[in-house]
Formats: structure tokens, sequence, C-alpha cells
């Protein structure tokens, strides 16, 4: 299976992750991942324990939640690099 996948990754591997921006600010740990289940694309990163930068930086949604859009991924490794520019 792992095969299969080549360079791909799979979500529950990403649960955890810390999400860092190409300068290297620390945005927090990935929380889930919201995508289209009818076309699977990937919507955006859920951010858990955020960091006082990310809450300054993002404005959470009606539920309090902080959303990265996935368009604003730009590497998936040891870390998840975002670009802030693509946040807002």
């Amino acid at each position: 299976m792992a095969d299969e996948l080549g360079d791909r990754k799979r979500s529950r591997d990403l649960i955890g992750k810390t999400i860092v921006s190409k300068t290297g600010r620390k945005f927090g740990r990935v929380g889930d991942i919201r995508f289209e289940p009818r076309t699977g694309e990937l919507i955006d990163v859920i951010v858990a324990n955020p960091s006082d930068y990310s809450k300054s930086v993002i404005v959470s949604g009606k539920e309090g939640i902080i959303k990265i859009p996935f368009s604003a991924v730009i590497s998936i490794g040891d870390f998840v690099i975002v670009s802030e520019e693509d946040i807002v």
C-alpha cells in the first residue's frame, strides 16, 4: 500500500505536525484537515494549539476556529510550511 502512495501523505500522518511560516514563525499544530467530500479537494487546515502569533495574524471564524487555507501550504515534511502572504 505504501508503494501505491508514492510521495503522497495520508491525512492522519499530518495531524499533530507543527505549522510554521516560511520565515520560521510558529502557528501551532495541525488539528484537522477539511476537504470537499465529492471532489476530494483540500480546503483548509484547522490549527490546534494556536500560538499567540497565529491568533494575531489569522481571524478566527464564527466558531472560534483558526483555519489556514490549504492553498497557503507550501511544503509538508517534518513541518507543514505555509506562506503568510496566502493566508489573508
